[in-house]
């Protein structure tokens, strides 16, 4: 499940043709034992609108999920951004040599931050992360060999801007594994087809009107989707903020 929802198309379609038949399992269903009896319609009718209320709810509040957790991605970036801009300044307070060494490693991990929002593959993210990893430890020692021979609150301050930097990275690493459980979508999709089920099951004849709904439901599942995956949707993160640091730095 979480992979085909990384590929919002496929995840839509393959969602498509699933309620699309539970609608003709409905409706083989009514033609094969026949329809409720006339004194049941009503109460069906009040469990089909129900469900289908319910549905709608479920899909509005999955859909403000993935929009929460796109915002925070989108804050975290503007955050690794300022946390990168200020220690960039802050590490003038080192030695001439000391600063044009770490402003050199700031830049290179700049630029590893701006590949981490735009790569889509897994072999060079892991090339990403792993080079991002050593860069930090770089980073750190170059700032801790400072503070340790000159405990002073100015090479303090440029040691928490580090520490910012560094963390800004964990929590975008965390807000990009945050994501819609897996249980959330079972349910979404079990309801889904309960719905078209009960909607093919009391609909008088087979006819396109049958389509309407699991389009409709496939179209959410679509947009839900491609909002909440990072890497596999048309909707992303764009590096904006740290792509404009950049040219700056330059």
């Amino acid at each position: 499940m979480n992979t085909i929802v990384n590929l919002p198309l496929p995840f839509a379609a393959l969602a498509f043709f699933v309620l699309w038949g539970s609608a003709l399992v409905g409706a083989i269903i009514c033609k094969r034992f026949g329809p409720l009896p006339k004194e049941e319609r009503d109460d069906f009718a009040v469990v089909q609108g129900a469900s289908l209320t319910l549905l709608g709810l479920l899909i509005g509040f999955t859909f403000s999920m993935s929009i929460s957790r796109y915002d925070l991605r989108k804050s975290y970036e503007e955050s690794e951004a300022n946390a990168i801009g200020t220690e960039y300044v802050r590490v003038g307070l080192l030695s001439p040599a000391e600063t044009a060494k770490v402003r050199e490693l700031l830049r290179r991990y700049l630029d590893l931050r701006i590949r981490f929002y735009t790569s889509r593959h897994g072999e060079s993210l892991q090339r990403i992360n792993n080079d991002t990893a050593q860069l930090q430890n770089e980073m750190w020692s170059a700032i801790q060999a400072r503070a340790e021979a000159q405990p002073t609150p100015t090479i303090a301050l440029t040691v928490a801007g580090m520490n910012d930097v560094l963390n800004a990275q964990g929590y975008t690493q965390a807000a990009w594994w945050n994501r819609i459980p897996f249980e959330a979508w079972v349910l979404l999709a079990a309801i889904a087809i309960g719905c078209n089920l009960l909607v093919g099951y009391g609909a008088h004849r087979r006819s396109m009107l049958l389509v309407v709904l699991p389009l409709a439901v496939s179209i959410s599942f679509f947009l839900i989707a491609d909002i909440e995956s990072p890497r596999g949707g048309v909707v992303r993160v764009q590096p904006q903020n740290l792509v404009s640091l950049a040219r700056g730095l330059r």
